[in-house]
């Protein structure tokens, strides 16, 4: 699935509005988007297929290298668990990332376009769904390939291009601009898209922005943007001032029986996904009960010790103390301990030949996911027992009705040594471009950090808290006897956070990420 002339077709639109006027139509004779239907239905096409979900969860501390006795690997997944620039081709590869995101973008300009051109009093809930999915796929873009957003030095580090209209020249140049920049666009088009919103357009909501969706959106984005009150309000709209009722059914999800296919299904039909995403990915078989990816995974080691069986504020945990218990894989060259959620499907092209493509359904926005947002901004505007508050109806649901106090958060992380190359802990050195202040508020940070990390184990996001907050990743590889060495460390301000552009988008002009 190589991409071709990425930076033309994927950077500078797929529906351009004529070409020199050759004949006054377009090259490829595609129908003019004239009416509200088409409109509709090219809002279809404005979510990104690719996934930065295995680029980002390979990269980050979720996963241990297995050691070199381990062949299941591939020198794609080596480069993104070193932090080397990524030269192989993969279906999740970087310019996946990058070309899908732009053609999404591109889908979007074209139906603000048309909608401009038929005048848009009776579209304006159209023009809400293009400015949002514009603003979402910018958002991934300069997450992934930038530095992290700071009011320090976000007007100078290295933004992406950020597309407000369909290209119409045949070899336009582009700048990169500033990340400042571009959380200002993505800024201006959420606040102008959220009124104009509706539900009332979608066939099947699920799979587009909800005025839910959009507003947990909205919350993530301006927590990145360190805006604690806005990403307070913003999450209150969408958990309200009784979430509970709202979040995963995770008791129900541990009834289920413990097949891979029936939980995953269970799991992207959940009342509580804000936003389901179809993508070419292999990443329900990286984290699935297969050989595939097994030696750059989650270990049980990993498990024990930082993530889902590490030590809470209640004490000790086991995999009974889970609603939904993780599932265990280990044996020959298998060592992987899975929060299962992301199903494996497999599009078949050819049926004789047995071959196809390795698709997913991803699942951004959840009301959980949302409800911890809040808590992060709560504790951010020293509202402590409130964001307790919040992180308990989260522990509640997901364990079997653990509740913590203050004072127990507060007895395990003053107890907790920081995490270092010698023995890794859930509690990491923190150095934020903001403030969190020692004791008991930082406390509280490590406590939500764990929280999401445990929720959203295996969909990639643990790497922006990792930027977000400057904390160092060694990179553990398990030896056959037992013992673990340290092969690299990526510092708190390393420049390889910002993972590298496709070599086809450097080759073709763009400024590279400093190394």
């Amino acid at each position: 699935m190589k991409k071709i002339n990425i930076l033309l077709i994927a950077l500078f639109g797929l529906f351009a509005a004529s070409c020199d006027s050759y004949l006054d139509e377009t090259p490829d004779n595609r129908a003019e988007v004239d009416s509200q239907l088409k409109i509709r239905k090219l809002l279809v096409s404005a979510y990104s297929e690719g996934s930065y979900a295995l680029v980002t969860e390979v990269s980050s501390d979720n996963i241990d290298d297995m050691g070199t006795f381990n062949p299941k690997s591939t020198r794609f997944h080596e480069q993104l668990a070193n932090w080397q620039d990524v030269t192989e081709t993969d279906n999740d590869d970087t310019e996946g990332i990058w070309s899908g995101a732009y053609t999404a973008i591109s889908h979007s300009n074209e139906a603000l376009a048309a909608i401009a051109k038929l005048g848009e009093e009776n579209l304006l809930a159209e023009k809400g769904e293009a400015l949002i999915t514009r603003a979402y796929s910018h958002f991934v873009l300069v997450n992934v390939f930038c530095k992290h957003y700071n009011a320090t030095t976000s007007a100078t580090d290295l933004g992406i291009p950020y597309m407000e209209k369909s290209e119409t020249t045949l070899n336009p140049q582009y700048e990169r601009g500033s990340v400042k920049d571009v959380y200002e666009k993505i800024n201006a088009d959420i606040e102008a898209a959220l009124p104009l919103i509706s539900d009332d357009i979608y066939e099947i909501g699920a799979y587009h922005f909800t005025k839910k969706a959009a507003y947990a959106f909205a919350a993530r984005f301006n927590l990145y943007y360190e805006q604690w009150q806005k990403a307070k309000d913003y999450a209150t709209v969408v958990v309200t001032s009784d979430p509970s009722a709202q979040l995963r059914d995770w008791a129900a999800m541990g009834t289920l029986p413990r097949k891979t296919s029936v939980v995953s299904n269970a799991y992207i039909n959940d009342p509580a996904n804000l936003l389901a995403v179809t993508a070419g990915s292999s990443l329900g078989v990286y984290f699935g009960g297969y050989y595939t990816g097994s030696r750059f995974n989650h270990s049980a080691k990993l498990a024990a010790e930082q993530t889902l069986l590490a030590p809470a504020p209640w004490g000790t945990v086991v995999s009974a103390d889970y609603n939904f218990r993780p599932f265990v894989y280990a044996g020959n060259n298998i060592d992987k301990t899975l929060f299962y959620k992301i199903p494996y499907i497999f599009e078949v092209t050819d049926a004789v030949a047995g071959i196809g493509y390795s698709r997913t359904v991803l699942i951004p926005f959840t009301t959980d996911e949302t409800l911890l947002v809040r808590a992060e901004a709560e504790i951010m505007l020293g509202e402590n027992a409130l964001a307790l508050a919040d992180m308990n109806l989260w522990s509640k649901n997901i364990y079997k009705n653990k509740e913590v106090t203050l004072e127990q958060v507060n007895t395990l992380y003053n107890a907790m040594a920081y995490s270092s190359k010698a023995q890794a802990t859930q509690k990491k050195k923190l150095s934020p471009k903001f403030t969190v202040t020692p004791g008991e508020q930082e406390n509280l940070i490590h406590y939500v950090l764990q929280c999401r990390r445990i929720l959203t184990l295996h969909e990639g996001l643990r790497w922006f808290d990792i930027k977000r907050y400057g904390m160092e990743v060694p990179r553990y590889q398990l030896q056959t006897d037992d013992t673990v060495i340290v092969l690299d460390v990526l510092k708190a301000d390393d420049l390889r956070k910002a993972i590298q552009l496709p070599q086809d988008v450097i080759s073709a002009g763009l400024v590279a990420n400093p190394r």
